[in-house]
């Protein structure tokens, strides 16, 4: 009998990239709960807070995923936006809008921080991913149901010249840019879990 874990989140690109490390005896369910983030820029309490909410609804075993984007050099405003990428900087600012505010910036640092939280009513369980790259100077790449975020046209890996939005779906698999990957602890980990086999 295949093992279930409830994925809470709106977004199917995280879905299918989160199957890809399971074997055929898990199964990773979608749901799009109508969750509000708390108003608190930290990855790790959001997470968290949304992996509860969703066991309150569910009774099964949840994991949500949660992702902040980090420029240290943003002008007046280092590490902007944080925890809150869509909302503060997609919506309000948007792709040309951040290039406008970066084009005097020499130093183009970025990147990913991500908070995987589990949690089965009992056992709260976390595991962290980080990618980090440079802003490109233009926006580049092509649209796919795997993408995470708009910010794939404007974020390119260390060790890369394609920003994500370019790179074929091996090339985001195999690149060489020390991607810490929170799927593949989890996975690791749930697998080895006591209960896995009951």
């Amino acid at each position: 009998m295949k093992k279930q874990i409830v994925f809470v989140t709106s977004n199917k690109g995280k879905l299918q990239t989160a199957q890809t490390y399971f074997d055929k005896d898990v199964e990773i369910v979608y749901y799009n709960f109508d969750i509000k983030e708390p108003e608190v820029n930290d990855i790790d309490y959001i997470a968290e807070y949304k992996v509860k909410e969703a066991y309150e609804k569910v009774k099964k075993a949840c994991i949500s995923l949660d992702a902040g984007f980090y420029i240290p050099n943003f002008p007046n405003n280092p590490n902007f936006p944080g925890a809150f990428p869509r909302r503060e900087l997609l919506e309000k600012l948007g792709l040309n809008g951040l290039l406008n505010k970066m084009k005097n910036v020499i130093n183009r640092e970025c990147y990913f921080k991500e908070c995987l939280a589990y949690y089965d009513g009992k056992v709260l369980k976390k595991f962290y991913g980080l990618s980090s790259g440079r802003l490109s100077t233009e926006i580049k790449g092509n649209d796919s149901d795997k993408k995470w975020s708009d910010l794939w046209y404007v974020f390119i890996p260390n060790n890369n010249t394609k920003t994500m939005a370019e790179m074929t779906d091996d090339e985001r698999r195999n690149r060489n840019d020390g991607y810490i990957n929170p799927f593949i602890e989890f996975s690791e980990w749930f697998k080895n879990k006591e209960d896995y086999n009951d």
